[in-house]
């Protein structure tokens, strides 16, 4: 029912506003993003971690990659740019829609999935798969079996590169966000900030991620690091495909 939710209401933001949902900013709110603007924080990003782990003697291969809760598709065409084909699923209809808009070019493919796996995907398809600001939303069951499923669609020596919220940071957002309960938070969201839908939390911690992964995978390299907003403590993980 959690995972149900999860995807009600991400359809929601992606009809109502799907830019500012997938980076939340006050300037972005109301279909305040400049397009290029969108498109090029996932360049950045990108660019900017896969550099970090070139630099810590990791390699995935450039076919293929699959971005992971692809959204308006914002990180997808990034990987393009570093790969032949790049893949975005989402089960958010509505976000793939603008992600097929933002891909002026029809460089990239995007595919809508509802189930709690990828088996849309065979095994060792994709040299890399990628997420950011997603598992975050997630309920922590379906996103340990997705972080699995990740794995197993990539190739052996092939890498899972993904960031995940791991507790909320000191501030005092941070510390509310601690201690009020899912559905007050939710309420915050709606009736008082006005969101088109409420944005969960389900923090994972390296236990969680090592046990997810364990079957086919090992956590190869991670670091924390610093993310829109503050609020919560995030770290990117890169998983080796075994």
């Amino acid at each position: 029912m959690d995972l149900e939710r999860t995807r009600a209401d991400w359809t929601a933001l992606g009809a109502q506003d799907p830019l500012w949902a997938v980076l939340v900013t006050p300037e972005g709110r109301h279909d305040g993003w400049d397009p290029d603007a969108f498109l090029a924080t996932g360049r950045q990003e990108v660019s900017a971690v896969l550099e970090r782990v070139s630099a810590l003697g990791l390699q995935a291969g450039t076919r293929s990659a699959l971005d992971f809760g692809c959204g308006a598709g914002r990180l997808t065409q990034a990987l393009r740019e570093h790969v032949d084909r790049a893949v975005g699923v989402d089960f958010s209809e509505p976000m793939l829609e603008r992600a097929r808009t933002l891909d002026v070019e029809g460089r990239c493919e995007f595919v809508h999935n509802e189930r709690p796996d990828l088996s849309v995907f065979d095994d060792a398809t994709f040299d890399i798969a990628y997420s950011s600001l997603v598992l975050q939303h997630i309920p922590t069951a379906a996103a340990r079996r997705y972080l699995a499923e990740m794995v197993r669609v990539v190739r052996p020596g092939g890498l899972v590169v993904v960031q995940v919220a791991t507790r909320p940071d000191r501030s005092l957002k941070g510390r509310a966000a601690a201690v009020l309960p899912r559905r007050a938070v939710r309420f915050v969201q709606r009736r008082l900030l006005g969101y088109p839908a409420p944005m969960d939390m389900y923090p994972l911690s390296r236990a969680d991620v090592e046990t997810a992964v364990s079957v086919q995978g090992r956590v190869a390299a991670a670091w924390d690091e610093p993310m829109y907003g503050g609020h919560w403590v995030y770290t990117r993980y890169v998983i080796e495909r075994a």
